[in-house]
């Protein structure tokens, strides 16, 4: 059975910082490309930021560049993102997403609450 679970959100200040985990379990987690999305409320589902499966290669969104970092554990099965100096407009429910490219296979989670507030 195919498992994603996301944890570390919360509630934090602005400016303050986030740790962001997802689990992977029932697939070869070192086969998948590996990434972060978001959804604020009343707001398309965005793209954060990406890991290659031997985490090599990261891409981000323009407006995370600089203070969010993502990486990945293979031997743990779990993708992470840092975020650092977060800001109001970070506040979403963030998915981890495994894709492979090559059978075209996505899974996700179910999110984790980010809310950033004073």
């Amino acid at each position: 059975q195919v498992q994603l679970v996301e944890s570390g959100g919360g509630l934090v200040q602005p400016g303050g910082s986030l740790r962001l985990s997802c689990a992977a379990s029932g697939f070869t987690f070192s086969r998948y490309a590996m990434t972060w999305y978001r959804q604020a409320p009343g707001q398309e589902r965005e793209l954060v930021a990406a890991i290659q499966n031997t985490g090599d290669s990261t891409n981000y969104a323009d407006s995370v560049k600089g203070r969010f970092t993502i990486s990945r554990d293979n031997a743990k099965n779990t993708v992470y993102l840092q975020m650092n100096s977060l800001k109001p407009e970070d506040t979403a429910v963030y998915y981890c997403n495994a894709h492979r490219k090559t059978f075209r296979i996505d899974y996700w989670g179910k999110g984790t609450l980010v809310t950033v507030s004073p």
